[in-house]
C-alpha cells in the first residue's frame, strides 16, 4: 500500500503538469513576461493608425494560421530546403500580409523577455488588439501556445476556404475545425473591415446575378473584365474601417463582394443568422468575441512541444 501511494505521489505532479500544458491561460505570461500585452498593444495600434487595411491583415493572418494544422505560427516560416512554407498556397500567395508588423512586434517583445513569447500568441494578440483598434470587441486571448518546426503548403490549399466557395462547402470547412455553422457566419464577419484583389470577385462581379445593379457598376470601376488583378475593394463598401455589423446590412442587399459572403445571405440555411446580426449588433459582437476565443483554442502545441521561435520567419 505504501508503495502505490509512493508511485502515486511521483505521477500525480506530472498528470497535473500533463494537463495544464494541454490548456492555455489568459495569464500564462504574468510573471515571465508582464508587460507583453502591452507591448503588442502600442505595436499594433501604431501600425493600424498607419494604415487600417493592416488590421484586417493581422486578423487573417490569425485565421490563416489557425485553420493550417492549429494555431502554431506556421503561417509566418519562410520556405527552407526541408518544406514549402504557407505563404504561397492558393489562399495565401499575394494577399496574405502584416508579416513585417510581426516581426516588429517580435523584436520589442524578444527586448523585452527573450525566449519567453510565442509567435503563435503574438498573432493571437495582435488579431484581438487590431479588432478593437478599429471599433470592434474585445476577449480574453488564451496564451501558452508554441510554435511549430514545420509547415504544410497542402494542408493550407486544402484547409482554407476560398471566396469562390459554397455555403456548402463553408459549413463543412468550419465544422472541420468543430466550428459551427453560427460560429461562421458569425467569423465571416470580419470582412466587415479589410479589402479584397479583384482577381477574387471578378467572376461574381460579371457574371453572378445576386448582385446589386448599383454596387456592381461601382466596383466594376475598380475592377474590368481583364487586367487589375490586384486593383482593392472593400470587403464592406459602408464602413471598410470600421469594425461593426454592416457587412450584414450589406448581404441583406446583394451587396456582398465575394461569393463566399453572398452566400450566407441568399435563400439558404445560414439567412436568420444574417438577419440576427444585422438587427443586433451587440449580438454580432459577443458571437464573434466568442467564436475568436474557439478558434484560438484549435490544436495549439503547448508543453514540450513545438518551441518558441527567435525569429518567427524561421524556426530557431
Amino acid at each position: 500500500m505504501a508503495s502505490i501511494s509512493l508511485v502515486l505521489l511521483i505521477i500525480f505532479p506530472f498528470l497535473l503538469r500533463l494537463s495544464s500544458a494541454q490548456s492555455l491561460s489568459a495569464n500564462f505570461y504574468s510573471s515571465s513576461c508582464p508587460n507583453v500585452l502591452s507591448v503588442i498593444k502600442t505595436a499594433v495600434n501604431s501600425a493600424v493608425s498607419s494604415e487600417a487595411r493592416m488590421g484586417a491583415s493581422l486578423l487573417r493572418l490569425h485565421f490563416h494560421d489557425c485553420f493550417v494544422n492549429g494555431c502554431d505560427a506556421s503561417v509566418l516560416l519562410d520556405n527552407t530546403s526541408n518544406f514549402t512554407g504557407e505563404k504561397t498556397a492558393g489562399p495565401n500567395s499575394g494577399s496574405i500580409r502584416g508579416f513585417d508588423v510581426i516581426d516588429t512586434i517580435k523584436t520589442q517583445v524578444e527586448s523585452s523577455c527573450a525566449g519567453i513569447v510565442s509567435c503563435a500568441d503574438i498573432l493571437a494578440v495582435a488579431a484581438r488588439d487590431s479588432v478593437v483598434k478599429l471599433g470592434g470587441p474585445s476577449w480574453t486571448v488564451l496564451l501558452g501556445r508554441r510554435d511549430s518546426t514545420t509547415a504544410s503548403l497542402s494542408a493550407a490549399n486544402s484547409n482554407l476556404p476560398g471566396p469562390t466557395s459554397s455555403l456548402s462547402a463553408l459549413i463543412s470547412s468550419f465544422s472541420n475545425k468543430g466550428l459551427t455553422a453560427r460560429e461562421m457566419v458569425a467569423l465571416s464577419g470580419s470582412h466587415t473591415i479589410g479589402q479584397a484583389r479583384c482577381t477574387t470577385f471578378r467572376t461574381r462581379l460579371y457574371n453572378e446575378a445576386n448582385i446589386n445593379a448599383s454596387f456592381a457598376t461601382t466596383v466594376k470601376a475598380n475592377c474590368p473584365q481583364s487586367g487589375g488583378d490586384n486593383n482593392l475593394s472593400p470587403l464592406d463598401i459602408t464602413s471598410p474601417t470600421s469594425f461593426d455589423n454592416a457587412y450584414y446590412k450589406n448581404l441583406q442587399i446583394q451587396k456582398g463582394l465575394l461569393h463566399s459572403d453572398q452566400v450566407l445571405f441568399n435563400g439558404g440555411s445560414t439567412d436568420s443568422i444574417v438577419n440576427t446580426y444585422s438587427s443586433n449588433s451587440a449580438t454580432f459582437s459577443t458571437d464573434f468575441a466568442n467564436a475568436m476565443v474557439k478558434m484560438g483554442n484549435l490544436s495549439p502545441l503547448t508543453g514540450t512541444n513545438g518551441q518558441i521561435r527567435k525569429n518567427c520567419r524561421k524556426t530557431n
